[in-house]
């Protein structure tokens, strides 16, 4: 992996090391980015609601009895 040279505001860092309880600024910014990539695709996931059509006759406890 390429090591960077990232400017990122160091009272963030600090705040964030202090919320989190973590040891390093590494560990801030890769659980950021852990967090920041699970927030879009929950965002993805939530454009979806709306778009898909469903069966309102469908049985869905009928699909566990026969399981």
């Amino acid at each position: 992996m390429q090591e960077n040279n990232l400017q990122i505001d160091e009272n963030l860092i600090q705040e964030a090391l202090v919320l989190g309880n973590y040891k390093s600024s590494s560990a801030v910014i890769e659980a950021a980015l852990h967090e920041y990539i699970q927030r879009r695709k929950q965002l993805k996931v939530m454009e979806l609601f709306g778009t898909i059509d469903y069966d309102s006759d469908y049985n869905y406890k009928q699909q566990r009895q026969n399981a």
